[in-house]
């Protein structure tokens, strides 16, 4: 019985230890763990009193604000000695006492390849500059939430992406903030969907976010500065297929030494996939530089970099800011240039509208084009950049006109109108333009015109075919224009916006 006892409180003396231990382990593992520094001394000085007079300077030589309602930011992540100027140039974009509820910084992974994302949710990000505070509870919450998400503990370690950024705001804001750290491990573009998906509702007043990302690796600086700009163009276009279409094309061209034309790709179309469907942001190119322009001038292998903000400046129509359309204007447009393709096709003649009927919007006076699509190839596209006419009027014309009197096509025959799928883009007034520098991609339409030669291209031309700012000139110069593929060089150059709507859009689509 003696022995019975002794085996007895032997073994909840056991379990006494075991159970100690398991909650000593608890507690260890619920403490915070500072993400340590991996960059300091190598990307940037270790010595703070170093780094705050180098950052002093990079700011210095920087671009100065000229951008307002800044909501991301894409910055380079390389050696502040080859990128910080441009860097600085971004985040002095920022207003230097705003108080931001949370700044979410986005790098692509140098170091591993993983699924989806990481975010480091189990203690504050270290620089020489000090601790900055890791919103743990929003990151634990976002990881929670979308299994995209995850905390990866080799993601962090020695990635200099996220960690580069850090002292920029550190030196450059004010007030406090904290920060929502994510590194990127996917390849894929459905992660990347998933990744916007999960963050589009913090893009908005208050919070900030920076995408870290360099451009071009290792070409000579001249190729290096047409792939970047090419680059640029695709993302300031706010189209993710634009940007995928250039990457790829910059790998097809196989330019010599090129590695990739935008390291943090990930990153930078995740951006994309959270702006591209919301016209009211706007990209805005504020520096570019590569590190052949730094103080070590190897001009023979480079890497690019560029400074680029996003804005929000607020609710606007599709394109343009000259008309307002709601969706009943939208769907009686349409519906009059079906009805009249309908009867004058089969009949010759136009119906007859009565203006008393017409909303008031559709008597204004504007140009407008009418574009005919079948099997979602090009069947017409006629219009008018300006008219005597009411709106409604014109959209009737330019109907026809499409149908039948746009010499690239037959005339549409019966058989084919319930096949036909109808799109308006109105116009808004013209701007002529003294550089092509002006001129923004998925935004703007191009008129290009040299004596009694002229061309135009709709805005939804370049966001359709993925081209180049010089490809939309250049096929508009010599294929609209007729003047040559390098035509427009020498010709007058306007732009134009448009609201562009199509039964597609708005069949099924109610007012809010």
């Amino acid at each position: 019985m003696q022995k019975i006892r002794s085996i007895f409180w032997m073994l909840i003396f056991i379990l006494l230890i075991i159970n100690g231990c398991n909650s000593q382990n608890e507690k260890l593992i619920n403490q915070p763990v500072d993400r340590p520094m991996a960059a300091a001394g190598k990307f940037y000085p270790a010595d703070p009193t170093i780094l705050k007079s180098m950052l002093s300077s990079l700011f210095s030589q920087a671009k100065p604000k000229s951008v307002d309602h800044v909501v991301a930011i894409i910055c380079p992540h390389a050696g502040y000695e080859f990128s910080g100027v441009v860097a600085a140039s971004s985040y002095n974009q920022l207003p230097a006492n705003q108080q931001y509820d949370n700044i979410f910084i986005i790098g692509s992974s140098h170091q591993v390849s993983f699924q989806g994302a990481s975010i480091y949710n189990i203690g504050d990000y270290l620089t020489p500059l000090g601790k900055v505070k890791v919103n743990t509870e929003l990151a634990t919450k976002l990881i929670n939430e979308n299994p995209v998400f995850t905390f990866n503990p080799e993601a962090d370690k020695g990635e200099h992406s996220i960690e580069v950024q850090i002292p920029f705001l550190q030196y450059h804001l004010k007030k406090s903030f904290s920060i929502v750290p994510i590194v990127l491990g996917t390849q894929s573009e459905q992660s990347c969907k998933k990744i916007a998906q999960a963050l589009k509702p913090y893009m908005k007043e208050n919070n900030l976010f920076v995408f870290s990302s360099d451009f071009s690796h290792y070409p000579s600086y001249d190729e290096a500065v047409a792939v970047d700009k090419k680059t640029c163009d695709a993302i300031q276009s706010n189209s993710p297929k634009n940007l995928l279409n250039t990457i790829k094309e910059n790998e097809r061209k196989d330019t010599p030494n090129l590695v990739t034309s935008l390291c943090g790709w990930t990153s930078v179309l995740t951006m994309l996939y959270i702006t591209s469907d919301d016209p009211s942001f706007e990209l805005t190119p504020l520096q570019y530089k590569n590190s052949g322009d730094s103080k070590y001038p190897d001009k023979s292998r480079v890497v690019g970099y560029w400074a680029i903000a996003v804005s929000k400046k607020g609710p606007k129509s599709s394109t343009s800011s000259e008309f307002q359309f709601n969706t009943n204007d939208k769907k009686e447009l349409l519906k009059i240039a079906r009805n009249t393709i309908v009867q004058y096709v089969s009949e010759k003649k136009k119906p007859v509208i009565d203006a008393n009927e017409m909303p008031e919007n559709l008597k204004l006076h504007a140009g407008a084009f009418v574009t005919l699509k079948k099997n979602d190839d090009l069947r017409g596209c006629i219009g008018r950049f300006s008219s005597e006419e009411p709106l409604y009027q014109l959209v009737q014309e330019m109907a026809i006109a499409s149908a039948t009197e746009d010499t690239r096509f037959l005339p549409v025959k019966s058989q084919e109108i319930d096949h036909l799928e109808i799109e308006i883009s109105v116009l808004s007034s013209m701007k002529k333009i003294t550089s092509p520098n002006e001129i923004i991609l998925g935004k703007h339409g191009i008129y290009i015109k040299k004596g009694y030669s002229s061309g135009t291209f709709l805005p939804q031309v370049a966001t359709e075919t993925g081209w180049s700012k010089e490809e939309f000139l250049g096929h508009c110069s010599r294929d609209k224009a007729g003047i040559g593929w390098d035509g427009w060089k020498t010709a007058e150059l306007y732009v134009y916006e448009a609201t562009v709507f199509s039964e597609k859009e708005i069949n099924g689509h109610k007012d809010q």
